[in-house]
């Protein structure tokens, strides 16, 4: 069966464009392929993290997932520190990938902002981590959304390029799984602007542990223009904020955005908007509970995770060995 690896850093709460973005569509996945989902806590400290939030928050994002679906039973789920083969393969895969590609990587340069000299070292390197995050596995596919494509086209790179190195055929070239409803959900407050955990105004993104009040509360003061919600997609263009809560009702009611528009087209935002927390809040509520039942016991969670860390050591651990044995290392 193809494998798949993704990962999502604890950073923060998980927010609406997490959801609608990816979880939802890894819970879709796991009933046609083998499934890594990690917490990437590795990848979280590149920028300074308060150690005991970083504990907090890996076991909200591990609540979160399985909240909405994922089936550690069935799946692997896992935080990355609990596999140093992940670190391991890294530095291999910085003795393999060049300098250029990484200064191509365009996430380094927002993240690292003017002030890249005092960036960490991690923070320049993290997407050969990221390679390794997939191909420790020999993972086949890779669900992304647009702005990640790069980081997997840097995976496909290095593993073409350690496979040139040292003439095997050995990592495959994993392939992107990319979903086009509502993948990419915009901020609240500015429509040309991605969802984000670490924008200052919380009422830019909708937090999956937002209650059915506050939800609504930021959908009715989402930014809107002054004109009735367009009949097409077509009618999307120069209205960013249209756009993103007609593509978010879709992904919430499983529509296309076709019908989205003939459902509401002509509309005023006002109306719209109240449609549009109802549906928030039926899809929402359900796994805002089970998230608060399930962080109410953390050893619980902490359980599930280093089941799934041991079964992803033993996926890991043959892999990484031929990975010594191909470069000419000496091992026991």
């Amino acid at each position: 069966m193809n494998r798949i690896f993704s990962g999502v850093q604890p950073t923060g709460n998980l927010h609406l464009g997490n959801y609608l973005g990816a979880i939802r569509n890894w819970v879709r996945l796991q009933n046609d392929y083998e499934c890594l989902f990690c917490v990437v806590d590795m990848h979280a400290i590149t920028v300074w993290q308060e150690p005991k939030q970083l504990s907090a928050s890996i076991r909200e994002v591990a609540a979160g997932l399985i909240a909405a679906g994922i089936d550690p039973k069935r799946n692997i789920l896992f935080n990355q520190s609990q596999v140093p083969a992940h670190a391991e393969l890294a530095w291999i895969f910085n003795c393999v990938a060049r300098l250029g590609w990484l200064n191509r990587m365009t996430q380094f340069k927002e993240k690292a902002g003017k002030d890249r000299e005092n960036a960490s070292v991690g923070l320049y390197a993290y997407p050969n981590l990221m390679s390794a995050d997939i191909l420790l596995y020999k993972a086949t596919h890779v669900p992304v959304g647009e702005d990640q494509k790069q980081h997997l086209e840097l995976a496909r790179d290095t593993a073409q390029k350690f496979n040139s190195d040292y003439k095997v055929d050995f990592f495959p070239l994993p392939k992107p799984l990319i979903f086009d409803t509502a993948a990419r959900v915009m901020n609240l407050r500015d429509g040309t602007k991605k969802m984000s955990k670490s924008d200052a105004s919380d009422f830019s993104r909708i937090n999956m542990t937002d209650d059915a009040d506050a939800v609504a509360k930021k959908i009715r003061k989402a930014k809107t223009d002054p004109e009735p919600l367009p009949s097409s997609p077509a009618g999307f263009e120069g209205r960013p904020e249209a756009a993103n809560l007609m593509g978010i009702y879709a992904g919430l009611a499983d529509l296309t955005l076709d019908e989205v528009c003939t459902r509401f087209g002509g509309s005023p935002f006002s109306a719209f908007k109240q449609e549009l927390a109802d549906v928030a809040a039926s899809v929402l509520t359900p796994i805002q509970d089970e998230m608060r039942r399930l962080l109410a016991d953390p050893a619980a969670i902490d359980a599930v995770l280093r089941d799934g860390a041991e079964r992803a050591r033993a996926l890991a651990a043959p892999i990484l060995r031929e990975v010594h044995d191909i470069v000419g290392f000496v091992r026991p």
